[in-house]
């Protein structure tokens, strides 16, 4: 049972009231998703609130998990549905996007064939309104991601990193021991991908493996995400983290002292 359990990709998500309508989709996206043999995935769906919005979009799928809990944004959600998962990998989907077919399977290939690799990212499309897609220029080159590469391109392009969070894929210890998401109300995605960096090697597929939703009601559209002076403060709280997690010399995998 213990190694069922662990031959396990937790896909977490959070979910608001206005997200919720896109649930089906992303579900479905999952459905298309086709493993190894002996693996599986198990959806993990956090609202954030206790609403009563969220639930009816719900699927009716053993494989899927639904809970609920106080209102702290989207990363309180989504540390929160930590405590409801076991498995050896945590992969991160936002309640309105889509994973491309695969893109579990290339994730695993990478993870399970690299021990020394903590965590994944792929190429990104947006899914614009009209049901198009356009692409993201400047993407990095299909392999691994030396620890501390992101820290000075995310700064240099105005606190954009050069790989997508929403596109992680990340061992769950790992994860747990950085402590989940930031405590921020926007960017906490991207502050986990800066620390995961400052301390892990990752890997960058050139494959697409997610479908990036843009719509009037997602959060990074709202005037509060751009606000000028909490904008600075969240990037400002996000650099100093990456810092000092590199600046302590932990690294993953641990490095043994010689017997």
């Amino acid at each position: 049972m213990r190694d069922t359990v662990l031959r396990r990709v937790v896909v977490v998500t959070a979910v608001h009231g206005p997200s919720a309508a896109f649930l089906p989709q992303a579900h479905a996206s999952l459905c298309a998703q086709e493993l190894p043999p002996g693996w599986e995935w198990h959806w993990v769906i956090q609202e954030d609130g206790r609403g009563g919005a969220v639930r009816p979009y719900v699927p009716d799928d053993p494989r899927v998990t639904f809970r609920q809990g106080r209102p702290g944004g989207p990363g309180v959600a989504r540390t929160l549905a930590l405590a409801h998962t076991e498995g050896a990998y945590a992969k991160i989907l936002d309640a309105d996007d889509q994973l491309t077919p695969g893109a579990l399977a290339r994730d695993l290939a990478v993870l399970e064939g690299h021990p020394s690799v903590g965590w994944t990212t792929s190429r990104v499309l947006d899914l614009l309104p009209d049901g198009s897609t356009a692409a993201f220029p400047g993407d990095p080159d299909d392999g691994p991601i030396e620890p501390g590469a992101l820290l000075g391109p995310w700064r240099a392009n105005g606190w954009l990193a050069p790989v997508h969070p929403a596109t992680l894929c990340v061992r769950r210890d790992l994860l747990l021991a950085l402590g989940g998401w930031m405590a921020l109300p926007a960017s906490e995605d991207t502050g986990l991908l800066l620390a995961l960096n400052a301390v892990s090697r990752g890997w960058f597929s050139a494959r697409v493996g997610l479908l990036y939703r843009k719509w009037d009601g997602q959060a990074t559209g709202q005037a509060a995400h751009v606000d000028p002076a909490e904008r600075a403060a969240r990037m400002a709280v996000v650099e100093a983290r990456a810092r000092a997690l590199g600046s302590f010399g932990w690294t993953y995998p641990p490095v043994t002292a010689p017997g």
